[in-house]
């Protein structure tokens, strides 16, 4: 049987007049978009349009949630009672949902962004606080994160479809998280050496951490990050690579 594989791509970070990555480009080449919901990129403009450019492309959405943070980017971890934030990541679904929606389409999963998405890999009440959230707004919808975390485990206990993913152009460390960004490693940026990381993910469900080791990686998504330098044409060549290497692109939602 052949490998079937969804690229997803964090999309719509822009706010306002400052814009951030190429949205409409990415959206040819990924099979899922994570849109980001307002809180630490993103605004209704933004969201509506991307919105409406993947249900045109038949690209699924997701809702990219986050800290309230857009001084921060959500990149910077925030303290917050876990019936607040699961308030807060509810709010951001429900929001994306109705733009979606207004565009004939909808949220189809959910995937936490930047200081969200690691602080779950090991906090188990933020975990917990965003799975909570889905299951309030719609407990059919998959959540897509890193495999063997909080999240993924909190998700399937709770009878959530926990949806596991690899990073195209991150840096992995030996026990099968990312590299902290700014340190050796963190960001992979050459297209050949991305593109050959993906086939051997998609292949061998492993992949090479900064320290040489092998660390496997059982993945149904590729994440394929909007803002890495050259993100437009990695992402091209990535796409190219795994279609040659006979992998299937299909989302998983």
């Amino acid at each position: 049987m052949p490998v079937i594989l969804d690229l997803n791509s964090d999309l719509g970070e822009g706010f306002g007049a400052w814009e951030l990555g190429d949205d409409s480009a990415l959206l040819s080449v990924v099979t899922s978009a994570n849109v980001a919901c307002g809180f630490h990129a993103g605004d209704p403009t933004i969201m509506r349009r991307v919105c409406a450019e993947a249900v045109g492309r038949d690209v699924s959405i997701g809702a990219q949630v986050g800290y309230r943070d857009l001084a921060g980017f959500g990149r910077r971890a925030i303290e917050m009672e876990p019936e607040r934030l699961a308030d807060d990541v509810l709010y951001q679904i429900a929001a994306l949902d109705g733009i979606a929606r207004s565009e004939g389409g909808r949220v189809r999963y959910v995937k936490p962004h930047g200081a969200l998405y690691h602080r779950t890999v090991t906090d188990r009440e933020q975990a917990a606080a965003v799975v909570a959230a889905v299951s309030a707004y719609d407990p059919s919808l998959p959540i897509l994160g890193l495999p063997n975390s909080h999240l993924l485990r909190h998700a399937a206990e709770k009878g959530l479809t926990a949806v596991p993913e690899a990073f195209a152009d991150r840096g992995y460390l030996s026990d099968g998280t990312l590299a902290k960004r700014g340190g050796t490693g963190a960001l992979v940026t050459d297209p050949e050496v991305v593109a050959r990381r993906c086939v051997a993910l998609a292949r061998t469900g492993q992949v090479t951490a900064v320290d040489g080791t092998a660390v496997t990686v059982r993945a149904r998504s590729l994440c394929l990050h909007g803002d890495t330098p050259g993100a437009v044409a990695l992402a091209r060549r990535v796409r190219a690579a795994l279609l040659d290497a006979g992998v299937r692109l299909a989302p998983f939602a």
